[in-house]
């Protein structure tokens, strides 16, 4: 009887642990789903004049149209686009009309085209705000004298480059070399959905297992 008892506990134990996991997941599944279309509809809103102060929390995506004119000087950061192959996200200064200075992700360029000339001077830049957590204790420094970055570090690019520390990922295509990879949400996983289905699916495996073990303690039992 005890021996019964202890699988039975173990049993509603698990299976309980399980299900609130799944549960979780639902509820993860409910939360990322309200921050991707909010994150969306920012994205597709009409483009506003970029903010006096613009803050990482509450201006992160916001839609914005500025002109003035892109200035000399790169930052390239190394990456890898499906299909294309290795690269580099072409990071340059930004002036406005009204004398601001800010970072511009102009888009991707292959390995072979990082040194070709890119247009500069006056320009007119629809695109999103954006700052990037792409850096760790992990990620190498800049290469001096190559204007090599393996991440996006606004705040480091900003102080580089003399501007604010404000980056606008770029929408429009600028120059024809240049493909622009605009913000969007298609690369933020959501796989809460499969992880539920996991949970659930094991809490079923769990307690048909459970089931099983105690038909068999009690079948012995009883011959």
């Amino acid at each position: 009887m005890k021996r019964l008892l202890f699988l039975l506990i173990i049993g509603l134990a698990g299976a309980v642990t399980l299900v609130w996991l799944g549960v979780w997941q639902m509820n993860r599944l409910e939360e990322k789903q309200g921050f991707l279309a909010e994150m969306q509809a920012r994205i597709d809103a009409d483009p506003v004049e970029l903010p006096a102060n613009p803050d990482p929390e509450r201006d992160r995506y916001l839609a914005v149209k500025v002109s003035g004119a892109i200035l000399p000087r790169e930052l390239h950061v190394l990456v890898s686009q499906k299909q294309v192959g290795a690269g580099y996200r072409i990071i340059a200064p930004f002036q406005t009309d009204d004398g601001r200075r800010i970072l511009l992700d102009r888009g991707f360029v292959p390995v072979d085209a990082r040194d070709n000339v890119r247009r500069i001077g006056p320009a007119e830049v629809s695109g999103n705000l954006h700052w990037p957590n792409e850096t760790d204790t992990y990620t190498p420094k800049p290469e001096r004298g190559t204007e090599t970055w393996f991440a996006r570090d606004v705040d480091a690019m900003a102080q580089v480059l003399d501007t604010e520390p404000v980056m606008l990922i770029a929408a429009t295509d600028l120059d024809p070399g240049v493909s622009p990879l605009p913000v969007d949400t298609a690369a933020i996983p959501n796989d809460h959905l499969q992880y539920a289905i996991t949970w659930f699916s094991l809490a079923v495996i769990w307690i048909g297992m459970t089931g099983h073990f105690l038909w068999r303690t009690r079948a012995r039992r009883q011959t």
